[in-house]
């Protein structure tokens, strides 16, 4: 039977990760340090290109999680990291990297997060999202009740681009064998997309915008055996919400992040802050 004590905890610190994440007046700006990041130049759109259709059969054979066990599922993924990602060469952003960087987390994850790729700190520890905008990202995921050993969270390419630039679609393609393998062995309830990339690279070129699309529950089309039918959730990149740090921007992450905890089972808690 669970402790009401721990219970109460839990709630108190969902609420403090809420807080944290809406940027609330509850809280003194020291226990809110992710101020606005200064404004990028925004680089220019690049025109719609479709994945080749051979990016969308896996390298190996498919494993699907649902018939492994939580063990054989993380030697799985360990396998496919060890002896084909660390060492891969498919594409040019191998040459740069100083680490590829796999993804981490619960193999047997209900819910995993998808971004574009590995910043120069992801690079240099081999982590993914352990800069600011993985600051951030820990903050969502504290907020809905979780933590980053609850979920998987993993990228469209294992190596980091160029001055983080937007992945290639070569570079894209290059990789996107492994994301299907590690989505089929982990199994997820619900993806959530961050960023325009990771949503157009699972649902498509011609999918809308990420302004346009999220907070819009999506279905993940059949790219491999397994994977047809998980239902995704786009949401704007937390390097977005960084680089505009409005109340608006935080309240409709929020909000997209509620639908996820509601389609999982996950309570928000209702305990007054003050």
């Amino acid at each position: 039977m669970n402790d009401p004590r721990e219970n109460l905890s839990q709630a108190a610190r969902q609420l403090l990760a809420i807080e944290e994440l809406l940027g609330s007046a509850f809280l003194p700006a020291s226990r809110n340090p992710l101020p606005p990041a200064a404004a990028s130049t925004a680089q220019p759109a690049r025109p719609a290109t479709k994945t080749p259709a051979s990016a969308f059969v896996p390298a190996g054979p498919a494993l699907l999680g649902a018939g492994l066990s939580p063990k054989k599922r993380a030697e799985a993924l360990e396998a496919i990291d060890v002896n084909e990602v660390r060492g891969c060469t498919r594409c040019g952003l191998s040459q740069g990297r100083t680490q590829t960087v796999f993804g981490e987390g619960d193999p047997c994850a209900p819910l995993v997060f998808v971004g574009e790729g590995p910043g120069q700190e992801e690079d240099r520890t081999g982590r993914p999202f352990v800069g600011r905008a993985g600051e951030l990202l820990s903050k969502m995921i504290a907020a809905m009740g979780l933590t980053r050993q609850q979920v998987f969270i993993v990228n469209m390419v294992k190596c980091r681009p160029p001055d983080n630039r937007t992945p290639l679609p070569n570079e894209v393609a290059a990789c996107f064998g492994y994301l299907l393998r590690q989505l089929q062995i982990i199994a997820p309830k619900v993806i959530v997309t961050l960023g325009n990339p990771a949503t157009k690279g699972l649902l498509g070129p011609d999918t809308e915008g990420i302004t346009r699309i999220r907070g819009v529950w999506k279905s993940l089309p059949t790219l491999a055996e397994g994977l047809g039918g998980i239902p995704v959730m786009p949401t704007f990149h937390p390097a977005y919400v960084l680089r505009y740090y409005t109340p608006a921007v935080r309240e409709q992450v929020w909000s997209d992040l509620q639908q996820v905890m509601t389609r999982l089972g996950l309570s928000t808690p209702t305990a007054d802050p003050q």
